[in-house]
């Protein structure tokens, strides 16, 4: 059966978390889950194209995988109890019992958000485990070395295992310890929906649809927490324009070129209206609430040339002295440009590519590109969009910034 390999690529990527996720519930081992659900995989492309691909695809996975774990354990010369307990368990129906966070993919966000795993270390984890990147993907998203990740990863997964630590909810009082990191797992999550850092597809609505429904699930657990409800706000505005970011055969739309009576209104309401939730709680925006109000602005205007740029220079400005980040400060170069002109946006970017600042993304060049292009400086201008391509792994990135280059030669 022709095209198996990339069935299971598109199963992995639907149902790949909620996969390991189960599996992590039964054995109680994050690391022995994702293990097990890889050589599930394996099993997959062998037995799909002779029998051909299962109506349940995901549980076909984990029943692979039960079965494998149970091998596993039976195989072992000396099984302690606790191994026996699980692999009868297994065998056996029994109703689940009651858990105070009941989605097994959150818990798992949750559980790789332990206090005893540094922050670097939780992130890099679940969104391994989680959202399914590979190490590559992750690397380039925080600018470091494959290595760096991997070492992360590694040494997030052996703590686990020394600590002991279960693959349970935390009780309700640890919730609020573990929010931040949480919450920047689902961020992170979310973004790499909304701009893929890799591949042929512009963005992975899927990706971004499970962060968007992790989000929700945690402003409801955590209702009096702002910076919960700020990032659905964020989310839901940002996945609003998802129905005008690309054309039919796939081609990005960018935001000033996009048919914005295609926006999902219903979204957009959604998302002020949890904004306006973070803000009710009364103790100042944080940073999910300010990108949120961003996107907002956005969202409000007519188009883009009637977008409240000046505002948007504020928040980014805001946002810059509570979040500093290199990024942040590109954005609101792009603000600026828009507000006051390219000259002054340019001296920001310049400052941002004296320091060093995202050595090796494509942001930053494609950024000055832009701003190069405007200001009439056309060699300057072709020689930054030749090389920010080359500079990003994803193929429709790559596309836009290569056509850019091109219409500025051609001039």
């Amino acid at each position: 059966m022709s095209g198996i390999p990339a069935r299971v690529d598109a199963v992995w990527r639907i149902d790949g978390a909620r996969v390991v996720a189960t599996l992590a519930k039964i054995t109680g081992d994050i690391g022995l889950a994702e293990d097990l659900a890889q050589e599930a995989l394996v099993e997959a492309l062998k037995q799909w194209p002779r029998d051909g691909v299962p109506d349940n695809p995901g549980g076909w996975l984990v029943a692979v995988a039960k079965r494998r774990a149970i091998d596993q354990w039976r195989r072992r010369e000396r099984l302690d109890d606790r191994y026996r307990a699980m692999a009868a368990t297994l065998e056996e129906t029994t109703e689940d019992a009651w858990e105070p966070i009941d989605d097994d993919v959150l818990r798992l966000v949750f559980t790789a958000c332990h206090p005893a795993l540094s922050r670097e270390g939780q992130v890099a984890l679940t969104l391994r485990v989680v959202a399914g990147l590979g190490t590559a993907e992750i690397a380039r998203m925080y600018f470091v070395p494959v290595a760096t990740v991997q070492q992360r990863i590694v040494r997030a997964k052996k703590t686990i295992a020394a600590a002991h630590i279960p693959f349970a909810s935390p009780d309700p009082a640890e919730w609020k310890e573990r929010l931040e990191g949480v919450l920047s797992v689902v961020y992170l999550v979310f973004t790499e929906g909304y701009a893929a850092t890799t591949g042929r597809e512009w963005m992975r609505a899927e990706l971004a649809n499970e962060a968007l429904r992790l989000g929700r699930m945690v402003a409801a657990l955590l209702p009096r927490e702002p910076e919960a409800h700020g990032l659905v706000a964020l989310m839901e505005l940002q996945a609003a324009r998802f129905p005008a970011r690309t054309r039919p055969d796939g081609t990005p739309v960018l935001l000033t070129e996009q048919d914005r009576t295609r926006w999902d209104r219903s979204q957009i309401v959604r998302g002020r209206a949890a904004l306006a939730r973070a803000d009710e709680l009364g103790r100042g925006r944080g940073p999910y609430a300010l990108q949120a109000a961003i996107a907002e602005c956005h969202a409000i205007a007519p188009s883009a040339e009637e977008t409240d740029w000046d505002r948007i220079v504020v928040l980014y400005e805001a946002l810059g002295r509570i979040a500093p980040n290199p990024v942040v400060e590109l954005n609101r170069a792009a603000a600026v440009s828009m507000a006051t002109g390219p000259a002054n946006a340019l001296r920001i970017a310049d400052d941002l590519a004296a320091r060093g600042a995202l050595r090796g993304s494509h942001l930053l060049p494609s950024v000055r590109g832009e701003l190069l292009a405007r200001l009439g400086r056309t060699e300057e201008a072709v020689s930054e969009l030749t090389t920010a391509p080359g500079l990003t792994a994803n193929e429709r990135e790559r596309d836009v910034l290569l056509a850019k280059a091109a219409r500025l030669r051609d001039a």
